[in-house]
């Protein structure tokens, strides 16, 4: 037993589920279609990432093997295989509890598509409860195209943008300064209380800056206000036996903060990668480090931005040899995904796919571990590892 560090590359999906179907997904391929684009000549908007995908670090992992693409360097790096899921959502929380042992068997609620989509009784109470104007927006809608159609709206009335998605979650977007960062986070407070009726997953603050629709920017002061698991997680279980689990990213959110040691942010892919590495020093033998990388699905996935997306992974995997050589004898680190969100598919929802499990340290003999049924098996295995209890749901691959 040493450390484990758990990297999910948010919405890096690797290929439909065998469920795909029951969800509108099936041929959904989010690693396949990005990978497919880029050898067709693919460039970005400024021309700054043309040619083929190049993921040199991530295919020496398995990358490739594990997605059922041929490549030289089959199983070359560690354990490689895949993992689908058995949660009922395709949702951020269902992949990521699912993945510390706790999968979602129970439905979320969720807001019709029809305008207005919310329930009139819940914005009164959630009025009353804050004392806000009213709302904007009041649909389902990409956050960024709605925070540019009513940004200037919002800040000259004081009303906060409310939207949702598919997927179980009330949205909340308003100006960091001339509505306030606190206060959004009280009525986020607000709104939870009140959707807990619904079974709604998460509401989320979506806070943003700049003063017209071409200078608005979403800021990294998102936070996500989320119903805490149905039962202990992998989390719950290693602070429970006296370790810490460092967060890095969205995951304390994600969590309800339960099970959570530390809580450590960054401003994109590449600042959370450096807050990754600067935990590795403070994590000592039987601590899990936990991280989330946001931007592959909120700025690419779900905005189908096929060449950012692409440009996201490779510098990803430009910085994959800086976290091996960090390793201790011991270690374990398994990169892996929460679900799919294929920049080329229809809509802006996530899709249903398998996840890639690349599982890699010191002294860890390449092995081809299948495809699991579940992405429990993620949690057990890293709880097998730090010798911990297991919990009830998935089996160790190690």
């Amino acid at each position: 037993m040493s450390r484990a560090i758990l990297i999910v590359l948010d919405s890096f999906g690797i290929g439909q589920a065998p469920d795909a179907s029951a969800f509108g997904d099936e041929g959904a391929d989010t690693f396949g279609h990005i990978r497919a684009a880029c050898a067709r000549g693919t460039g970005d908007r400024t021309g700054l990432r043309v040619g083929p995908l190049h993921l040199p670090n991530l295919e020496r992992l398995g990358l490739l093997a594990a997605a059922g693409l041929p490549g030289p360097d089959a199983v070359a790096g560690g354990l490689t295989g895949s993992a689908a899921e058995i949660s009922r959502g395709k949702d951020t929380p269902s992949g990521h509890w699912e993945i510390a042992g706790v999968p979602v068997l129970f439905d979320w609620g969720t807001f019709p598509r029809t305008i207005p989509t919310f329930p009139e009784a819940l914005i009164e109470a959630i009025r009353d409860d804050t004392g806000i104007p009213g709302i904007l927006g009041d649909c389902h809608a990409s956050g960024t195209d709605i925070i540019a159609e009513f940004g200037e709206a919002s800040i000259r009335s004081g009303r906060p943008i409310v939207y949702t998605s598919s997927d179980s979650v009330l949205q909340i977007a308003a100006h960091e300064t001339h509505f306030g960062l606190e206060r959004l986070y009280d009525l986020c407070r607000a709104a939870r209380r009140h959707v807990d009726a619904l079974n709604i997953g998460r509401v989320i603050a979506r806070p943003f800056t700049g003063e017209d629709a071409t200078s608005f920017r979403r800021t990294a002061n998102r936070r996500d206000y989320s119903v805490p698991p149905p039962e202990a997680t992998l989390l719950d279980r290693a602070v429970e036996a006296g370790r810490r689990v460092i967060a890095i990213g969205k995951i304390g959110d994600i969590f309800a903060h339960r099970g959570v040691s530390e809580v450590r942010k960054g401003d994109g892919n590449m600042a959370l990668f450096d807050a990754m590495m600067a935990a590795l020093p403070d994590a000592n033998a039987g601590d899990l480090v936990f991280a989330n990388f946001v931007d592959f699905d909120m700025l690419y996935g779900h905005r189908r931005d096929v060449p950012g997306y692409a440009a996201a992974l490779e510098a990803f995997d430009r910085r994959l040899p800086e976290l091996i050589a960090a390793l201790r004898p011991g270690d374990l680190a398994i990169v892996t995904a929460d679900h799919g969100c294929d920049p080329t598919w229809k809509g802006t929802d996530h899709t249903r796919e398998c996840v890639p499990i690349l599982a890699f340290g010191p002294g860890i003999a390449a092995r081809d571990i299948g495809r699991r049924s579940t992405f429990a098996d993620i949690g057990a295995s890293v709880a097998a590892h730090l010798d911990l209890p297991p919990g009830r749901h998935g089996r160790s691959f190690l």
